[in-house]
């Protein structure tokens, strides 16, 4: 009996051991891969064998001639042509590489989708404090309980995992990509897409972004845990005009907030629930908060699986996208104009969410793909509790090499069964696409009381 106990006891010091090292750092050797055969910031470095990847040799670091900051972004390979088109006819052909999602519009739109599949470019770039951030992350990032489910401890400016081992690292990578800099302005579009085709205005913003997280100046001893402030207001429809939204998202989720100005109530109201399958407010309640950006949010209600790398077709140096000057020459009917959207053969890892027992969620089971060198969710697929497909996402990353970046811009979901989609950051009829603010705008910039002072129309 004595030896069984001491069997039983034994076992469980070592599961618990093998749980903690699941979401601990990797060692100084595993970590030196980041200066040879990784790129800095995890991705393999070497090309495929096929030469259909490139390597990565230090991506895109020169902006576009002529462009000024806070301007509308072009595309620096606007002379290229599609060396592929995949449809609906051939797509079975290169079924493999494609998600399921996409398989999906293929099929319900086998005369109108399709894939213009251009050269890969791996344009993936940031500045150097990023990477040297990054390595020193990969050796003393951990992730740690929260008030509100797994955060992480001892990671600062940089990618937090750049070696994966768990799907959960995977999605804390994605959680605090580089998003562009320290602080950033922007102005957007947002549609929804009714399933007759019928394009409503459901947001024309102006946003305002600071990235603390991302803050040269700051350390993992002097981090405060949040590491994305958002305000957001609404210049349009008329219906909408004068509304504006408050973001302060945090490691720890028990520490984020979301408040809201209502016109019509000239009050600042903070949201009780503004997570997970909640609608957001900020696409009119078309999306929840977690298909923000491809997934945002709490991550305690989901295990996730590190199923592997792919190579996969996805969206890719969308700078395309942007370059017509009417929203409607992009936003059609069904889905976005196939003609403005560029695909790429890259490298992805698959991460698939399953909802943990005991929880609720519209979406027991989503599998989302994160570009290996960048960390951005290009696209996600999720199903209902029927296991149906019924919502893809996608973001589309965007070269911008002045800053430099990669940083996902346009984002949106279709709704598969419905055929209605929402689509946010359509750029085509604004004037700033992304520009870097410097210096960083003041963090009175993102207290509730600064949401009355604006949105009063």
């Amino acid at each position: 009996m004595r030896n069984s106990l001491r069997f039983i006891a034994v076992s469980a010091a070592l599961l618990v051991g093998l749980a903690g090292s699941a979401h601990a750092a990797v060692d100084a050797a595993e970590a030196a891969k980041l200066k040879s055969e990784l790129m800095p910031l995890g991705g393999e470095k070497a090309g495929n064998k096929e030469g259909t990847i490139p390597a990565w040799t230090g991506g895109l670091t020169t902006p576009t001639p002529g462009f000024k900051n806070g301007g509308r972004r072009p595309d620096p390979f606007a002379d290229e042509k599609p060396v592929l088109q995949i449809t609906a006819k051939n797509m079975d052909q290169y079924a493999p590489q494609l998600t399921d999602g996409v398989k999906s519009l293929l099929k319900k739109y086998p005369d109108s989708f399709r894939l213009d599949v251009y050269p890969t470019h791996r344009t993936a770039a940031v500045p150097q404090y990023v990477y040297d951030n990054t390595f020193q992350n990969a050796t003393r990032a951990s992730i740690v309980d929260g008030g509100a489910g797994p955060t992480i401890k001892g990671a600062i400016g940089g990618i937090p995992f750049p070696i994966p081992k768990t799907g959960l690292e995977a999605m804390w990578n994605c959680l605090l990509r580089w998003r562009g800099g320290e602080s950033s302005y922007l102005e957007n579009n947002g549609y929804q897409v009714t399933g007759d085709g019928k394009a409503i205005v459901v947001q024309r913003g102006e946003v305002q972004q600071n990235f603390p997280y991302y803050y040269r100046d700051m350390t993992p001893e002097k981090f405060a845990g949040e590491h994305w402030l958002v305000r957001a207001l609404n210049v349009g429809p008329p219906i909408r005009a004068g509304e504006a939204i408050l973001g302060r998202q945090a490691v720890d989720e028990s520490k984020s907030g979301v408040w809201l100005y209502l016109t019509g109530q000239r009050r600042v109201r903070k949201l009780p629930n503004a997570c997970c399958d909640t609608p957001t407010p900020f696409s009119a309640g078309v999306t929840t908060f977690d298909e923000i950006e491809g997934f945002t949010g709490r991550t305690d209600r989901f295990d996730f699986k590190l199923v592997g790398k792919k190579e996969m077709y996805i969206p890719y140096n969308g700078n395309r996208i942007l370059v017509p000057t009417k929203d409607s020459d992009v936003v059609h009917p069904k889905h976005l104009n196939p003609d403005f959207m560029r695909w790429e053969l890259h490298r992805v890892w698959v991460v698939e969410a399953t909802l943990k027992a005991g929880q609720r969620h519209t979406s027991p089971k989503s599998v989302y793909y994160l570009d290996e060198d960048t960390w951005i969710i290009v696209l996600g697929d999720r199903w209902d509790a029927n296991s149906q497909l019924w919502r893809t996402q996608f973001q589309l990353p965007v070269a911008m090499p002045d800053i430099p970046g990669t940083v996902g811009y346009t984002w949106g979901t279709y709704e598969l069964l419905t055929g209605a989609y929402y689509v946010n950051l359509i750029g085509n009829e604004t004037k700033v696409h992304q520009k870097v603010v410097s210096p960083r705008l003041p963090e009175s910039t993102f207290v509730p009381d600064a949401l009355a002072g604006e949105g009063v129309r």
